[in-house]
């Protein structure tokens, strides 16, 4: 493969941390091109289906490991546009955390103090609806209404979605159709193509190499439209700056792909990797108790069968995310709609002794699968997640024409995620089989591992060389001029949806990237406004730039 192409910032990857990378590289002045994976989709291209060749496998990454498995975004504007769109901040303890090293794993630079003007920012360029109970589905309303009953209490979620526009279709993690959901699509991305930003979908990077000049050269793959197997010849692009955002279970096997042309890897580079501490339970509801305990009717005579009806998560109890209880055993609850197919397939027949994820029992308990009540737990884990050799190309051995790849990613679970794990469970039983509401079976672990939505961690940035591939900068460490700005870059399990902290972590980055461009004679400038030209959120982050450069 040859080429002769040039740009001065290369991104990889168009979910959160690619496209902020892309907005204000691009407004500031900067040649950027993006490559991306995926496929471009948008609201027409999203159906209501579970068909091969539908966004449903078109959209999505899923990924086996040992011991643990990822779902992902795979298309333009990443996990933004198959994410069911809560956006909370993480808690204050989450940057105290000491997790498996034993200390601080955050850099120091790094609290929710000064890391709030940075959510600040995302909240000015992302439309975030702080949801009321007027927002919140039957679903929702009901794991409300139970917590209440067992005298915890329970919030509505803010969310990246226009209320006005949502039809509750509940099909929102396929893509959003009636354009409700506030994805990268309509924020971060046009306003990066205004600015003469490239995307180019159904690339994908393979490694990068260093050039005679200094800088970068990409090298990547042309992937077929409809068999992501196919592989076309593909080429390469020179630049100046590379920020890599390809998430947590990609970034890390292009870095491992590259030691040879680049050189030797911060140790860090694919280790500790986190699931953000992530479980689900199925809770399979009593609809007489449903209407005998807690009153609830949906007015057709039926006191809930409504597993289907409304949207993603809207309602959480965060009655655990208490800085003053010992790590490991904090944690959300939150109720979310996950569409039949994986979990049907990994829910469990609660009491049931043994493996009960197939069978008679299972048949019986998929015949209500509309009485079914899903608890997504976000703990706290010991970021055991290591990858290993990476495969011949891509970010896994692809198993099928679209979605399903087998990868490098082992984890093995310590006893102190484990512990998370059995209270979150624990918890969540003592809730919903209160009075014989209903019963609550964890999924098993059996099929693919542990499973995670929220990859992170695999690139964490940090102050020890020893247990950080990156700087607080975000810039990979021997590497300069390489930037990580992804999942991969959040040091840990935050303890709720990470994408909130990882859109705050790239906006911080961004001054960090500014300078190493110029210092790479790149005429580009900070400063841009959010996607649509607001500058109230600019002006509560300009007074911590100056930290955020290299003296």
């Amino acid at each position: 493969m040859t080429s002769t192409e040039r740009t001065d910032v290369l991104v990889v990857g168009s979910g959160f941390g690619g496209a902020i990378a892309a907005y204000h590289l691009a407004a500031g002045g900067a040649r950027v091109v993006v490559l991306e994976r995926g496929p471009w989709l948008t609201g027409k291209d999203f159906d209501h289906d579970f068909k091969l060749g539908s966004s449903y496998t078109r959209a999505f990454d899923f990924v086996v490991g040992d011991g643990m498995s990822i779902l992902g975004g795979n298309c333009v504007g990443g996990g933004s546009v198959v994410y069911f769109a809560a956006m909370p901040r993480a808690p204050r303890y989450t940057f105290e955390r000491h997790g498996s090293i034993g200390r601080r794993m955050w850099p120091a630079a790094v609290s929710r103090d000064t890391l709030d003007p940075w959510y600040d920012r995302v909240a000015e360029s992302i439309n975030i609806t702080q949801q009321d109970w007027s927002d919140v589905s039957y679903a929702g309303g009901l794991w409300a209404a139970a917590c209440d009953h067992a005298g915890r209490t329970a919030n509505p979620v803010p969310v990246a979605i226009d209320t006005t526009k949502c039809t509750n279709c509940n099909w929102m993690m396929a893509g959003c159709r009636f354009d409700a959901k506030q994805s990268l699509l309509f924020n971060y991305l046009p306003a990066a193509l205004a600015h003469g930003a490239e995307i180019r979908p159904l690339h994908e990077v393979q490694k990068i190499s260093r050039t005679d000049d200094g800088g970068y050269r990409v090298h990547y793959d042309l992937i077929d439209d409809e068999d992501y197997r196919i592989r076309g010849e593909g080429g390469t692009i020179d630049a100046k700056i590379i920020v890599l955002a390809a998430g947590a279970g990609a970034t890390p096997v292009i870095l491992q792909r590259s030691e040879d042309t680049l050189g030797t890897m911060p140790s860090a580079v694919g280790r500790y990797f986190s699931g953000n501490g992530e479980r689900l339970n199925t809770a399979i509801l009593n609809e007489d108790r449903v209407r005998d305990v807690l009153g609830l009717d949906r007015g057709d005579g039926l006191a809930y069968e409504a597993n289907q009806i409304g949207k993603g998560p809207v309602v959480a109890s965060w009655d655990r995310l208490d800085g003053s209880l010992p790590e490991y055993s904090r944690f959300s609850l939150e109720q979310l709609y996950f569409p039949p197919g994986l979990g049907t397939i990994l829910a469990q027949v609660p009491g049931a002794p043994g493996v009960s994820w197939f069978g008679k029992d299972k048949k019986e308990i998929l015949k209500r699968w509309r009485s079914w009540l899903i608890i997504f737990q976000m703990t706290e884990d010991d970021n055991e997640g290591v990858f290993g050799p990476p495969p011949a190309h891509g970010n896994a051995d692809r198993l099928s024409q679209q979605m399903l790849g087998v990868g490098r990613l082992k984890y093995d679970p310590t006893p102190n995620t484990l512990r998370g794990w059995a209270e979150a469970d624990a918890e969540v039983k003592d809730i919903l089989e209160r009075d014989g509401l209903a019963e609550v079976a964890a999924w098993t672990n059996d099929v693919v591992g542990a499973y995670t939505v929220h990859p992170l961690a695999s690139c964490r940035i940090g102050d020890d060389p020893a247990t950080s591939a990156l700087d607080d900068r975000n810039e990979l460490r021997g590497h300069p001029g390489i930037f990580v700005t992804d999942g991969s870059a959040v040091p840990g399990a935050l303890n709720v949806n990470p994408a909130m902290t990882i859109a705050a972590l790239a906006e911080r980055a961004i001054p960090g990237i500014v300078q190493a461009a110029r210092e790479r004679g790149v005429d580009v400038t900070y400063g841009a406004p959010a996607p649509d030209g607001s500058t109230s959120g600019r002006h509560g982050a300009l007074p911590l730039v100056p930290s955020l450069l290299r003296q």
